[in-house]
Parts: C-alpha cells; sequence; structure tokens
C-alpha cells in the first residue's frame, strides 16, 4: 500500500492533518507564524490589562552640569 502525499488544494482538512502527523516541524512552524501578525494587535492591550509596563529608557548621554567647571590644581598640570 503506497500513500500519496495529499494536495492542499484538493483537500485543505486532509492536508493539514497529514502535514501534523508527518511533518510537524514545518505544521508548527507556519501555525506559529501565522500568528504573528495577531499577535501584534492582541499582546500590547492584554500587557496593559495585566499591569506590565513598559520600562523606562536608559539615558544615552551624561548630563553637563550647568555653570563653570571648577578648575582641578594640584595635580601638576600647568
Amino acid at each position: 500500500m503506497t500513500y500519496t502525499t495529499p494536495r492542499f488544494w484538493a483537500g485543505p482538512i486532509k492536508y493539514l492533518r497529514w502535514a501534523s502527523r508527518e511533518r510537524p516541524a514545518y505544521f508548527w512552524s507556519v501555525v506559529i507564524g501565522a500568528t504573528g501578525p495577531l499577535q501584534l494587535a492582541l499582546v500590547p492591550p492584554v500587557r496593559r490589562w495585566i499591569g506590565d509596563e513598559n520600562a523606562p529608557r536608559i539615558p544615552v548621554t551624561y548630563p553637563v552640569p550647568e555653570g563653570p567647571r571648577k578648575q582641578l590644581t594640584g595635580y601638576d598640570d600647568e
């Protein structure tokens, strides 16, 4: 008995059942990847709903103090 690979457009449900048994890594990779656009709309409101907020931004510069700088003395810089 030889089974042929089912064709997707001939019977999509039959093909998905076959793929989930015979090629599970490919099947679940496609399923998880297909949920990506859905997650773009779903995840941010859910995060806000459970109280998870974005962390404050990390400063990338050091604040420069106002006013004149102190002159250093005693280090033989003259």
